[in-house]
């Protein structure tokens, strides 16, 4: 059911301090890497929302021992995966195109669904490279069946990945356990998300595994064993950014703890992103912390391989004091839902100006009113709503429920951060 929920209004400059749980991308990366390995794993402070619940929940089903530890870690013991089973994807790319390659390593019939809008989600490019490495599934989308041998031959294979970095980072993450390894090379526009794939290769050889990346579009996963090690899991930088925006539009200071020095999440672009636009940002033991201006400035800028911030963005861009245009974002047409046309819809339907283009939007600033901001059963939409409504009063956000995919109390927070005593 939605959640239909008032965006609070600021009363005067945000300052707090807002601990952002663990990074969606990292944990179920690991909790893959976790089911394939050679002994246990375990995840520390590993972000707990529905995404990540849907993996654990699948991998369960499938028999590897997922156990909750100390602190709110998991323990991950793998076992040899059987069907039958039944997986429900949800909303969430990376049960939906990381599991199915692990779930052919199983024996028995595995079927896989999810949400209504899943079912629209592209998977043919997965699933047809699934079938020519020696995969055996019935089925173009959700839902879709695999039938089981306990092993794949693996090898190479040529993919578009042009609509999401996802279909590689799948292939990869079980290359190891096939036959013969894998070889991705893709072809096709550029493949957006490339710090995601990097994240991806990052991790596999943390875990033992041997990765040729040395040529640009093509990938190679040696067959071999995955390690099963601890995994420290780092604070998720893009969810993070609605908060940083809380600070950058009410002229405060927001801080998060635990911010990395390096990263590989893409989120980490955000910090250079809240400068161009004029907001001051600084790195120290404390965290990362940012001073918002007094007005946001316009920006002109590629999100290609950062496409998941583009929703703060767009909604930072109307708040701005000159025009933004935002490029390269064409495949997030093919996420939770079509982004560029759901902001264009709310960002105008509360008296802005958002014009979509082939791959993004042009936002001109307007004086902006009170209405009601439909999510789209988007998680980043809703939170684009609530950034509009800390100085828009009368704003609404029809389904605040959906920031459960990657948040597990976004509400909580937001309620948390203008409570603070230093915000007013």
């Amino acid at each position: 059911m939605t959640q239909q929920w008032s965006a609070p209004t600021a009363d005067g400059p945000v300052d707090a301090t807002v601990p952002v749980p663990g990074s969606k991308s990292i944990t179920n990366r690991a909790l893959v890497l976790a089911a394939l390995a050679d002994r246990a794993s375990t995840l520390h402070a590993p972000l707990r929302s529905r995404d990540t619940n849907l993996m654990v929940a699948a991998l369960r089903s499938l028999g590897v021992d997922v156990a909750d530890g100390p602190d709110g870690s998991w323990l991950v013991t793998p076992h040899e995966m059987r069907g039958p089973a039944q997986v429900d994807c949800g909303l969430a790319g990376t049960v939906m195109r990381f599991l199915p390659p692990a779930a052919a390593l199983a024996v028995g019939d595995i079927t896989f669904d999810g949400d209504p809008h899943a079912r629209t989600r592209p998977m043919t490019t997965i699933l047809d490279a699934m079938r020519a490495l020696g995969a055996d599934v019935a089925g173009a989308a959700l839902p879709f069946t695999l039938h089981g041998k306990g092993g794949v031959p693996g090898g190479e294979v040529t993919i578009d990945a042009s609509a999401s970095s996802q279909f590689v980072s799948g292939l990869l993450l079980s290359g190891a356990r096939y036959e013969s390894g894998v070889t991705v090379r893709h072809s096709g526009k550029p493949v957006p998300s490339l710090p995601h794939i990097e994240m991806t290769v990052t991790m596999l050889r943390q875990a033992g595994v041997v990765v040729d990346d040395a040529t640009p579009d093509v990938w190679r996963v040696e067959p071999g064993a995955v390690r099963g090690r601890e995994w420290h899991v780092e604070p998720d930088l893009s969810n993070a950014t609605p908060f940083l925006a809380a600070a950058a539009v009410t002229g405060g200071r927001v801080t998060i703890p635990g911010w990395p020095a390096e990263t590989t999440q893409p989120g980490g672009a955000a910090r250079e992103l809240f400068e161009r636009m004029g907001c001051h940002v600084t790195l120290s033991d404390a965290g990362l912390e940012l001073r918002g201006p007094d007005r946001l400035t316009g920006i002109d800028v590629d999100l290609r391989d950062e496409s998941e911030l583009t929703p703060t963005v767009a909604a930072l861009a109307a708040l701005a004091d000159g025009p933004s245009r935002i490029r390269g974002v064409a495949h997030i047409r093919g996420h939770e839902t079509d982004r560029i046309a759901a902001l264009a819809a709310e960002i105008n339907r509360v008296g802005g100006d958002a014009v979509e283009t082939e791959d993004g939007l042009v936002i001109t600033p307007r004086p902006l009113r009170g209405d009601v901001w439909r999510a789209y059963a988007d998680h980043r939409m809703a939170t684009a709503g609530a950034i509009i409504g800390l100085v828009v009063e009368g704003v609404s956000v029809d389904d605040i429920g959906s920031t459960t995919k990657t948040i597990p109390d976004f509400p909580g927070m937001w309620a948390a951060m203008l409570s603070q005593p230093g915000a007013r």
